[in-house]
């Protein structure tokens, strides 16, 4: 018998995988928090397994989310981007990540920490809920408006409260997979 999972998990190998091995895992690597943040503002309006069948494609295009490199992308590399079939071909999306490259980069160069910046949000201990049914787990919280805000106002896009909620879930800042979800028990006992 199969393990039992998150009910958003479809059979989907890559999904499976995200699920399994990623998602609601805690992470504090700065690049790939960056990564995480990029991707989930690349999801606005879509499916997450529609950003995650083009996630190696990204991690190409931009540098495997190095934030130095991201922030040179010229505009002439911009539009050659937006031509590509790999990527979300939307203007607003692919510059954001450039301008949230930027944005990391500023702060941190104003002394702040962008991986403090995001884990303080959760006074750096993930939130664990407990949900029969991944259905009622809510899709922003007062965590998600905090970062949100703090976000935007180092200059950040593409990072509603939504989005924040999301990312949150997924780099294991919030914890919500469904209690009969076998990542359940498995995370929480390792916290």
């Amino acid at each position: 018998m199969g393990k039992t999972r998150c009910g958003w998990v479809t059979n989907d190998p890559d999904y499976l995988a995200y699920h399994d091995h990623e998602w609601g895992v805690p992470c504090f690597d700065r690049q790939r928090l960056f990564e995480m943040l990029c991707l989930e503002g690349q999801q606005a309006g879509l499916s997450w397994i529609t950003v995650l069948k083009k996630r190696e494609a990204y991690r190409r295009a931009f540098f495997q989310f190095e934030p130095e490199k991201v922030a040179q992308i010229s505009s002439e590399t911009m539009n050659t981007l937006l031509q590509s079939s790999e990527l979300i071909r939307n203007k607003l999306k692919i510059g954001s990540i450039i301008n949230n490259a930027q944005a990391l980069l500023a702060m941190e160069a104003a002394g702040e920490d962008f991986v403090d910046l995001i884990w303080q949000t959760v006074e750096y201990q993930p939130i664990v809920q407990s949900y029969e049914d991944y259905r009622l787990a809510p899709v922003s919280s007062p965590q998600a408006i905090t970062l949100y805000k703090a976000l935007k106002k180092r200059g950040f896009k593409f990072i509603g409260p939504v989005i924040c909620h999301a990312y949150m879930q997924a780099c294991g800042l919030i914890i919500d997979h469904q209690v009969n979800c076998f990542k359940y028990s498995e995370t929480n006992n390792s916290l």
